[in-house]
């Protein structure tokens, strides 16, 4: 049987899998071969496609094409009866190390070579990858006699690399742009972007995407693995996907190759979200990479979607502290929290109270947001209100973001403490007592979200403080938990710890 036979037919494989589940992991994929087709896509149609030429294109530069970048290209290249694209707009979401860039590297050459495209632009997040990448491509010329003798220039030059060709009605040229407005000035016909994941704003795609506005046949092709909450502009195009895949009217294509759930020890999931399995990857590569950071596996190798890749909280020890049974008791002594993001656009307040068995919960009341900047009053009065409801000890906050509110609170009886100085301690004990089970939460999803998102920002010799602009998005949730946390883990005696 050969390997296309084998890969055809996945849902045989997956069967043969689950019968192999109590196995070893990489003996249970032995033999096996990653999805050629994705779990998620907009609808396919039968149009004709330029993709089958550069399938042969590939063929005559001896570049091995695996299943599923054949089925890419097929169908992000159908042309419409007028000769343009059906979806000029195309994303592919894919684990990494399965063959994106030599994709890409392909739909370039092909633009120089076959489709006389006079001018391509790529743009990565890093310009060092968009550099390598450059590097492979000069290469790939210059083994190939007939590619080599059409080039009328290669410029090196650090962000601005180009490559001149001679085509069939004059120059085609490809260049590298780097920076937040990497394509204006120009007027590309086809625009490459790299790892979309890593666009946090929308100023760098948007000076690409309407750069092609004046040309025949414009396309963006964009390739990436899975993103988090950061990934603006994939998150975007993601949702434009599945959109189209349940019927909206949308000229994208997009393909997905995800798992299905989170649990990255199922073989199942793998042969899903990584269709370079048994081509170019051996399951004993992928086996090797379970134990890192679950956030980390579940992006790279399961290509699932999480808050964020660097975040200081595990999402597995966050969620095994979920008890929705559980609520403030308006009786108990109570710690208040209040925290503002460093642009006054986002404010949370947070409650906790200790419970037996050395336990305690932590609750969001209440947040605020303001896309221009929050009023400091309101905020006071409403918080007010929570503060009345619970018999606090102290409404905690930082001098840095929440003077202005805690100074208007002061006057009204409310106790305020400013915790500047014990949050770098209030962020350790905040991760150790969700480490150990301590903590307790109703699993709310705006706390979960801004928990998630929180990454460590490194402090002084050894120590650290969750970083209110390195999370790049907003964790005042995740500032006020840890104020709690400090005054909710101290010990109801004086002595802690008893030896001997």
């Amino acid at each position: 049987m050969t390997k296309i036979d084998l890969v055809m037919n996945n849902d045989d494989q997956a069967q043969i899998v689950a019968d192999k589940s109590k196995s070893d992991f990489s003996q249970s994929l032995a033999g096996v071969f990653g999805s050629p087709t994705p779990r998620i896509h907009s609808p396919l149609n039968d149009l004709p496609s330029r993709g089958f030429e550069i399938i042969d294109f590939a063929s005559m530069l001896k570049i091995d094409l695996m299943p599923w970048q054949k089925f890419v290209l097929e169908h992000s290249h159908k042309i419409k009866s007028n000769g343009k694209y059906a979806t000029p707009l195309v994303c592919t979401v894919v684990s990494r190390q399965s063959g994106k860039s030599t994709m890409m590297l392909l739909r370039i050459l092909s633009g120089l070579y076959l489709f006389d495209e006079p001018l391509q632009i790529a743009s990565a997040h890093r310009l060092v990858t968009s550099l390598e990448q450059f590097r492979t491509l000069v290469s790939l010329i210059e083994g190939n006699d007939e590619l080599a003798k059409k080039v009328k220039r290669i410029k090196w030059s650090h962000g601005n690399e180009e490559i001149e060709v001679q085509g069939k009605n004059g120059i085609c040229r490809f260049a590298i742009k780097a920076g937040g407005s990497a394509a204006r000035g120009t007027s590309p016909t086809t625009v490459h972007l790299d790892e979309l994941r890593e666009q946090h704003d929308l100023e760098s795609f948007a000076s690409l995407r309407y750069a092609l506005i004046a040309a025949q046949n414009p396309m963006i092709m964009a390739y990436s693995s899975a993103g988090d909450q950061h990934s603006i502009v994939l998150n975007s195009m993601r949702d434009r996907g599945i959109a189209a895949a349940a019927g909206a009217n949308d000229e994208i294509a997009y393909f997905e190759w995800s798992a299905p759930t989170d649990d990255i020890n199922d073989p199942t999931n793998i042969i899903a979200a990584v269709p370079a399995l048994g081509w170019t990857i051996h399951p004993d590569n992928i086996k090797q990479l379970l134990n890192d950071p679950h956030e980390i596996v579940m992006t790279e190798v399961l290509s699932r979607w999480v808050a964020t890749i660097t975040s200081a909280i595990g999402e597995i020890e966050w969620r095994a502290c979920i008890s929705e049974d559980i609520d403030l008791d308006p009786e108990k002594i109570t710690w208040m929290a209040l925290d503002h993001s460093p642009d006054r656009r986002h404010c949370a307040l947070v409650a906790g109270q200790q419970l037996s068995e050395d336990q305690f919960i932590i609750k969001l009341l209440h947040t605020w947001k303001n896309e221009v900047a929050l009023d400091d009053k309101a905020i006071a009065n409403e918080a007010a209100e929570y503060c009345r409801k619970y018999p606090i000890e102290n409404l905690l906050f930082s001098r840095r973001t929440s003077a202005a509110v805690a100074d208007r609170m002061r006057p009204a009886g409310i106790p305020v403490l400013e915790a500047d100085g014990f949050y770098p301690q209030a962020c350790d004990e905040l991760v150790s007592a969700i480490n150990s089970g301590r903590l307790r939460h109703r699993n709310q999803e705006q706390l979960t979200l801004q928990m998630l998102s929180a990454v460590k920002l490194p402090r002084g010799d050894g120590g650290w403080v969750f970083g209110r602009r390195a999370s790049q998005s907003a964790i005042c949730a995740a500032v006020a938990a840890s104020l709690v946390t400090h005054y909710a883990t101290r010990p109801s005696t004086d002595v802690d710890i008893l030896i001997g």
